[in-house]
């Protein structure tokens, strides 16, 4: 059974880690890529280069609306098709395991499962949109 007292901070958890995860990679692409290597990596996969900047920005802005609680189910909503791009485009053809040579597909593809999770459960507790409760 769930407890409802302890519920909220489980989700603040969940989308305090997956937010900050989120910023890390965007800022990644940003400062450590740059804007230009990131479009260029997805030219080099077969992708348009544009979904690099595309990409580096919903990283960076979820990861940023995560950790605030804003929006928190949109966001989370928005967040799966870039984890299953991840996973299909980057990651695809390295197998299953995440610890193959440049990761495999089970990784982004948890992630994907984890943002539709708290797409369904919302904001949890200090959220700065709190959802709308059912009264």
């Amino acid at each position: 059974m769930t407890n409802l007292n302890t519920a909220p901070y489980a989700i603040l958890a969940l989308r305090v880690t997956t937010g900050v995860l989120f910023l890390a990679h965007g800022l990644t692409k940003l400062l450590v890529f740059t804007p230009a290597g990131t479009a260029g990596y997805f030219e080099s996969i077969g992708l348009p280069g544009v979904l690099g900047y595309v990409t580096m920005l919903a990283e960076i802005a979820g990861g940023v609306a995560l950790i605030l609680g804003f929006k928190v189910r949109l966001v989370s909503a928005a967040l799966v098709p870039v984890l299953l791009g991840a996973a299909f485009f980057g990651h695809g053809g390295f197998g299953f395991n995440w610890s193959n040579p440049n990761g495999g597909w089970e990784y982004p593809v948890m992630w994907a499962f984890v943002q539709a999770s708290l797409a369904l459960l919302g904001d949890g507790a200090y959220a700065l949109t709190p959802s709308k409760r059912a009264a």
